[in-house]
């Protein structure tokens, strides 16, 4: 392991920056957000960024690193260090920046609140009972850390900013987890077509590779998702069916 490393840091806010070179001493295990403590601790303590836990379970410290959405906390140095012991970090493009590598991620949490919470019918039997294959395929999406990695990456909200149309992956997950609950008793298929807007995902899998509690956001939320809404909205014989007895109750 290298002595010294580079850190290439973002320095900069709305109206514009520049990149600025620190160097760092490093230690064994050290990691990104080790870098940028200590440049803020002996160096420049105007940086700014966003950490909490420290343990990669809060989803505070994300930034991109050489290019590519992760959380600092995981990041070893040695990892990343180029041949010259050079690391670039950034903050996460998708969202508005504030100061250095502190982005306002706001809008993700404006976005949750437009999801209905889980409903339960009052004539469900207390307490409640779920097969165990149930509570699995829903726990999954529930490890998420809220770190936005995912939604940093899609490239909807990345490249085209189409913030106003479609959620987002966290967000399709999200919904998973509630539509696939036994119990739940909303229909939130209208919501993921028009407001949700999941037929702008073309299932690239980009999010998947970010996650760092590795969920499978595409194959087991976004697309049985997809078929749901495909299969309630597309299939002419069950729209037929829908038109002589009515929508089914959920």
């Amino acid at each position: 392991m290298r002595d010294k490393v580079t850190i290439r840091l973002f320095r900069g806010n709305a109206d514009g920056g520049t990149e600025t070179d620190y160097e760092v001493t490093t230690f064994p295990g050290m990691v990104v957000l080790d870098a940028i403590h200590q440049i803020q601790g002996t160096q420049d303590s105007t940086v700014a960024c966003r950490w909490n836990c420290k343990a990669a379970k809060c989803g505070s410290c994300s930034a991109e690193i050489n290019g590519r959405p992760r959380l600092m906390c995981k990041s070893h140095v040695e990892d990343f260090a180029d041949s010259n012991g050079l690391i670039r970090v950034h903050p996460l493009k998708t969202f508005p920046l504030i100061k250095d590598l502190v982005t306002d991620v706001s809008i993700n949490y404006r976005t949750a609140e437009k999801i209905p919470p889980l409903t339960v019918s009052e004539d469900i039997p207390r307490p409640f009972k779920m097969q165990q294959i149930d509570v699995e395929r829903i726990q999954e999406f529930r490890k998420c850390i809220e770190c936005f990695l995912c939604q940093d990456v899609c490239h909807v909200l990345r490249d085209h900013n189409r913030k106003d149309g479609y959620f987002g992956p966290r967000f399709m997950i999200k919904i998973a987890a509630l539509n696939m609950h036994p119990l739940d008793s909303e229909n939130r298929l209208r919501q993921l077509k028009e407001e949700g807007g999941i037929g702008y995902c073309n299932i690239t899998k980009c999010c998947e590779e970010v996650c760092p509690e590795h969920i499978h956001l595409t194959d087991n939320g976004i697309i049985p998702l997809k078929e749901r809404v495909a299969d309630y909205y597309y299939d002419p014989l069950k729209i037929l069916i829908r038109k002589i007895v009515g929508p089914k109750k959920r």
